[in-house]
């Protein structure tokens, strides 16, 4: 996909979902399929409203019920239909889903600690991270290639999905996709077509992306 001269290029918004009762009690969640609280309900809402005035043109989500009903607020305003993928799903983490993250570190404390310094670990005997991204990055990059030009991309999916997507689309080694952080309960991350390919505009955003004033483009 080429940047567009003289314009902005297509946007991809990789939008987490919102808070469920095991973001609140530290629990990994993984591909368990948790539900929204109430507060979670109320941030999609909010963050649909901003995310609409970027009048996206197409949004896609993970099918576990966190994200697809955060989706669904979005859905309601832009009156978009919400395609959605298992492809796009939490890192599935074995043993270590349902636990806390107290619970994980004694338990786990060698592999989390080797996860940590960005080795490739099957965290619970799970997946590996470049499998997620193996899975997800080529849905999210399918229906980018098919936006208009200056287009946008609603991705609604979870923390570690994200991360890692956003690490293979910019080229990324694997090794240090965790130090571009998480994202909190139903921040974005906007990534911009550029000539070079994919590059981060934004990450953990809770308010509308901004221009870049005296960046070197």
């Amino acid at each position: 996909m080429n940047g567009t001269k003289g314009g902005r290029g297509r946007r991809i918004v990789l939008w987490r979902h919102g808070q469920t009762s095991w973001n609140l009690e530290r629990r990994f969640q993984g591909s368990t399929d948790i539900a929204l609280t109430e507060t979670g309900v109320a941030q999609a809402r909010r963050s649909a409203r901003l995310l609409a005035a970027l009048k996206p043109d197409a949004i896609i989500a993970s099918d576990l019920k966190r994200a697809a009903a955060t989706a669904g607020e979005l859905a309601a305003i832009t009156g978009h239909q919400v395609n959605h993928y298992a492809a796009l799903r939490e890192t599935y983490a074995g043993a270590w889903q349902g636990l806390t993250h107290e619970e994980i570190v004694a338990r786990y404390g060698e592999q989390y600690a080797a996860w940590k310094r960005g080795e490739p670990v099957r965290r619970g005997g799970g997946e590996l991270e470049t499998e997620v991204a193996d899975r997800a990055a080529p849905v999210v990059l399918e229906h980018a290639d098919k936006l208009p030009e200056e287009g946008t991309l609603v991705v609604v999916s979870h923390g570690g999905t994200i991360r890692t997507t956003i690490g293979r689309l910019l080229g990324l080694e694997a090794r240090h996709w965790e130090s571009l952080g998480g994202l909190s309960n139903c921040c974005w991350s906007v990534l911009g077509e550029g000539a070079r390919g994919w590059r981060l505009l934004e990450h953990n955003a809770g308010t509308l992306p901004e221009p870049v004033l005296g960046d070197d483009d």
